[in-house]
């Protein structure tokens, strides 16, 4: 158990299962729930809009958790509590009802994927697997972009804070090269993704990606 000074006293963050130690119906968590009884049933149940918003409610609980846990390093608890939460937000996605719901899941995907990656890479990075921790950050990336599809999708998959944090952060892990070598690679890509040659913007990225 954790116990954090707040305001108004003192809050207890259970560090197994639900952060407020409730079971929900006898399980482990609302997901655990939903998920052994789409296993027992033959697959996923529909969601209302109440079964959203308590998944939503579990989701910020661990979330909270996850933070507590970041400023203690208990990094290895993030990725738990993060993991979780990538769950819901997949569930809901999935089995919603309402498009609202829907499409609120699909907002906080790119932000968990994010930090998915970025505490993968961390715990890497402490391992002294330098080479696996850029390739954690890669894997966030391209699992973020596979969210947007359709006409425009590389501009507003380009626009988003979670990737350009991630390719700061992966940039970190780079040796420095000739700036001329780089930035001429970079400058092709972005050349590529301006009239949306994407085919050649992937083999530019990956060129970057596999320089020394």
């Amino acid at each position: 158990m954790i116990q954090v000074r707040v305001e108004l006293g003192i809050l207890q963050i259970e560090l197994d299962g639900r952060p407020d130690g409730l079971r929900p119906e006898g399980a482990g968590s609302l997901l655990e729930h939903h998920l052994t009884a789409a296993r027992a049933g033959g697959g996923p149940r529909s969601l209302d809009e109440d079964a959203c918003a308590q998944l939503r409610d579990e989701a910020a609980l661990f979330s909270y958790r996850s933070m507590v846990r970041s400023s203690l390093d208990d990094f290895e608890g993030v990725l738990r509590d993060t993991e979780h939460n990538l769950g819901i937000a997949e569930l809901i996605r999935a089995c919603a009802l309402s498009d609202r719901d829907r499409a609120h899941a699909l907002q906080t995907l790119p932000s968990l994927l994010m930090m998915r990656a970025r505490v993968r890479s961390t715990l890497l990075v402490r391992s002294g697997e330098i080479a696996s921790a850029r390739e954690a950050l890669d894997l966030g990336l391209s699992e973020i972009e596979q969210l947007h599809q359709g006409p425009g999708a590389a501009e507003r998959c380009e626009a988003l804070p979670e990737v350009g944090m991630l390719r700061e952060m992966r940039d970190l892990l780079v040796p420095k090269l000739p700036s001329s070598q780089r930035e001429e690679i970079r400058c092709r890509l972005q050349q590529a993704i301006s009239v949306e040659n994407f085919e050649l913007a992937a083999i530019l990225r990956n060129e970057l990606r596999q320089l020394p």
